[in-house]
């Protein structure tokens, strides 16, 4: 009887140990996970162009190295834009003919308990989010603006950096961010290309010809090229807060010297522009809970700049030689060094019904730069689940920009995004949509008024 308890203990032991084997192999090994991204758009104005092709597989690498480390990835494989066949040459470049790109977004080792137990650190290209607002977020700062596809508000790139998390207790932590290099926002591509670049208007007789630039990135040095910041964030009174400052560069370039070369007698003339990016202090504040069921959340962020930004306009070469400099160059102030705030304020709620409202105001998008030149937003989500959650009816998405309160028949943007989604399998869900473009004035979506647009998506994650 002895002996069969021995062997059966010793069965049920041999059992519990390979099966921690096998588990902890499991646990050692690299996991895959990702999705397959097809997006398309056409404009709903004869002939209907084609606005927009992108097909991504976005690969993420997640491997447990040692108890306290771990390695993480994501990178983007892209077919991306339509092809721009131009000679008979292009058809021997199949990167002309079937455009692709590959991204690594990120790409980091995270050391747990690195030096003290309440130390954790991340080394390499990483996505450093701050921020509670929903994807509206004036004190993410860190990492470059992704503006590819102006439509996904909130698109970052990663950056090389060293961050840290010290952890105070459970409920307080302290993270930092040392980025060395500078890198500047990208800007739209496919028809949003102009969507962010301000009209130029010159006096009469003045036409535009031609024009062209050169931007002058800052030296690659500590002092110059890096970017920094700090975050305290804590947990308090049933709402989680934090507060931030980023020591950092604008990523959209601001002009500082214009050189006017005329063409023509007629007054057509070409312009060179050199363009910067200013230092910047970014002072951020956040708080997100919820009051009475109703999630909450507000979020800001006040910009110094370094110094003011002025930018000089050089007609010498429009008058004769003789003319004195003061009548030809001519210098105006494009950014004070001044503190200018941008905010965001917001609320969700869920029916009893199962009816989603997501409402959010924010001052100042993410090109705007000084007290006077930042818009007011209004944006809005209202969906509704049907058939177990499968099927999504947004019938109301979308938003209301107002540049000029006093002028505001003449300066306001409407934007309308109804959409459907349907989950086809747990991991596959398609996505219809369009996107209606109403309104005039000087806002960024007014440029998109001849944009409207059909949209269609399929989702598959694995």
């Amino acid at each position: 009887m002895r002996k069969s308890k021995l062997i059966i203990t010793g069965a049920i032991l041999l059992l519990i140990s390979s099966n921690i084997v096998k588990a902890q192999e499991d646990a050692d090994k690299l996991k895959l996970s990702g999705e397959l991204l097809t997006d398309q758009r056409f404009l709903l104005e004869s002939p209907n162009d084609w606005a927009w092709n992108e097909n991504r597989l976005s690969l993420n690498f997640d491997k447990k190295v040692t108890g306290n480390s771990k390695f993480h990835s994501e990178i983007w494989l892209r077919n991306i834009g339509l092809p721009q066949i131009n000679s008979s040459s292009d058809l021997y470049n199949k990167g002309i003919i079937d455009p692709y790109n590959l991204e690594v977004r990120e790409a980091y080792v995270q050391l747990f308990g690195f030096l003290s137990e309440n130390l954790d650190v991340k080394i390499g290209r990483q996505r450093i989010t701050w921020g509670t607002a929903d994807k509206l977020n004036p004190t993410d700062n860190l990492n470059p603006y992704d503006l590819e596809d102006v439509l996904d508000f909130g698109r970052h790139r990663g950056s090389d950096a060293i961050s840290f998390d010290y952890y105070f207790n459970s409920d307080f932590s302290l993270q930092g961010a040392f980025i060395p290099f500078f890198q500047p926002a990208n800007m739209p591509v496919g028809i949003f290309a102009d969507a962010l670049t301000p009209s130029m208007e010159l006096p009469p007789p003045m036409t535009l010809k031609g024009f062209n630039d050169t931007i002058a990135m800052p030296r690659y040095s500590i002092g110059e090229s890096s970017t920094a910041g700090m975050k305290f964030k804590g947990f308090a009174a049933g709402y989680d807060f934090s507060l931030s400052y980023v020591w950092g560069r604008d990523g959209m370039p601001l002009a500082t010297y214009n050189t006017f070369v005329p063409v023509d007698a007629v007054g057509g003339v070409d312009i060179n522009s050199e363009l910067s990016f200013s230092r910047t202090h970014i002072f951020g504040a956040d708080v997100a809970g919820s009051v009475g069921g109703v999630g909450v959340w507000a979020e800001a962020a006040a910009f110094l700049p370094d110094n003011e930004v002025i930018m000089t306009n050089d007609l010498s070469a429009l008058y004769p030689v003789e003319t004195p400099p003061e009548m030809t160059i001519t210098d105006t102030c494009v950014l004070k060094n001044e503190v200018y705030l941008k905010f965001v304020v917001g609320a969700d709620y869920i029916f009893a019904n199962g009816t989603y409202l997501n409402f959010q105001y924010l001052h100042g998008f993410m090109n705007e730069r000084g007290a006077d030149n930042l818009n007011d937003y209004f944006f809005v989500q209202l969906d509704r689940k049907f058939f177990n959650d499968r099927l999504k009816v947004a019938p109301l998405a979308g938003g209301f920009i107002v540049s000029d309160w006093q002028n505001i028949e003449n300066d306001y943007v409407v934007v309308y995004v109804p959409n459907i989604s349907y989950m086809a399998t747990d991991n596959a869900e398609i996505t219809l949509s369009a996107a209606i473009f109403d309104g005039k004035g000087e806002s960024v979506f007014s440029n998109f008024t001849d944009y409207n647009m059909f949209m269609f998506k399929v989702k598959y994650s694995f």
